[in-house]
């Protein structure tokens, strides 16, 4: 699967953007789908996971109730909602998909698990 995240910018604190993620190549409908995002200095951690069905979702405990994941899979797309950004928030988000087809949503995956990556997509929140 090739993954192409876009959708970033700049926003000030409590501001709203919305991140989409392209995929092409392999079935992009079997693979479950997360959003991983690596603030400068810091490693890569996971902020939303969504199964490949779209019937599940997961969330980061510093995000939840504040950001959406979504995906479309007749449109091979997916989707990263942000509302009421904070200055923490401040990263490279990156979309990727799990390295097993058809598998169960990780709740917390680790770098590790993940089979296929997007280039990162650049979000500033200003204070």
């Amino acid at each position: 699967v090739q993954l192409q995240a876009s959708g970033g910018g700049l926003v000030q604190a409590g501001g709203s953007l919305r991140l989409s993620c392209a995929a092409s190549g392999r079935t992009f409908s079997s693979y479950a789908m997360y959003w991983f995002r690596q603030a400068p200095g810091k490693e890569r951690e996971f902020v939303a996971g969504i199964s490949w069905g779209g019937g599940t979702t997961h969330y980061a405990d510093s995000v939840k109730g504040r950001f959406t994941i979504s995906r479309d899979n007749a449109k091979n797309m997916g989707y990263l909602q942000m509302n009421s950004l904070k200055p923490e928030g401040t990263a490279v988000y990156y979309c990727a998909a799990d390295e097993i087809p058809y598998g169960r949503l990780r709740a917390g995956p680790r770098v590790g698990d993940i089979g296929f990556w997007g280039q990162g997509t650049l979000v500033t929140v200003s204070s």
